[in-house]
């Protein structure tokens, strides 16, 4: 266990998960209800150690305290500051990649869109949480154009916190800047029914083959510029 900083707010927890063979890191963020040891992020960190990914999942401060209630959106932009800073000292010498799962990449975009974050080269959003369930709106999304650098929204069709007719025309706006993976008959969660005859196991397996495939066109394509 790694604890780090947040300037006024104290320390908060952060756990590296770095394999051998590791070509990028990514420090990532927990959604709202759920900490970073929630399953989910369990079982997406080792599927990413698995294609050489490392990973820094950290805690905000009302889940490190055991509150339920999110704190304001400025401390949570300070702490996704704060993690890029410990995770660049930990694991020094690997592309740095942010993001989190639904209110955790959100917070990641918005401290990206105030100020670059340091040494970041893109952003990864599992679940933009566009609007609140079953009230579509794009407000959320106003503060992407600030961003300076590449974004990867992994998106399913039955996410009730992103209507993919609303997030879609945002993405091609966006472009080149956003890439929009959509995974079909997926939840917010990245659940699919049984009926569809794929396992969520298998739709883990896609989200970080993307991830793993677009971090390393980002390299790519930094390189040669």
């Amino acid at each position: 266990m790694i604890q780090f900083e947040v300037e006024k707010f104290g320390e908060v927890s952060a756990l590296l998960q770095r394999p051998e063979n590791a070509r990028q890191l990514l420090v990532l963020a927990h959604g709202a209800g759920a900490g970073m040891t929630h399953p989910f992020m369990e079982s997406l960190t080792a599927e990413l150690d698995s294609r050489g990914v490392a990973t820094f999942r950290y805690q905000f401060p009302y889940m490190e305290k055991r509150r339920r209630i999110p704190d304001p959106p400025a401390v949570l932009t300070s702490t996704v500051r704060a993690a890029v800073l410990a995770a660049s000292q930990v694991a020094p010498g690997l592309p740095l990649f942010a993001g989190g799962k639904s209110m955790g990449g959100r917070m990641t975009s918005q401290a990206a869109a105030e100020r670059p974050l340091e040494g970041v080269r893109g952003l990864v959003f599992f679940g933009f949480p566009l609007h609140p369930p079953n009230r579509p709106g794009t407000a959320r999304a106003k503060h992407l154009a600030d961003v300076t650098v590449p974004m990867l929204f992994l998106q399913g069709t039955r996410d009730a916190f992103a209507d993919l007719k609303l997030l879609r025309p945002i993405c091609r706006k966006l472009s080149p800047q956003a890439t929009l993976h959509v995974i079909q008959d997926a939840d917010h969660s990245f659940h699919v029914p049984k009926r569809t005859g794929k396992t969520d196991s298998e739709v883990l397996r896609e989200l970080v083959e993307t991830v793993s495939s677009w971090a390393e066109e980002m390299q790519e394509r930094r390189s040669s510029n």
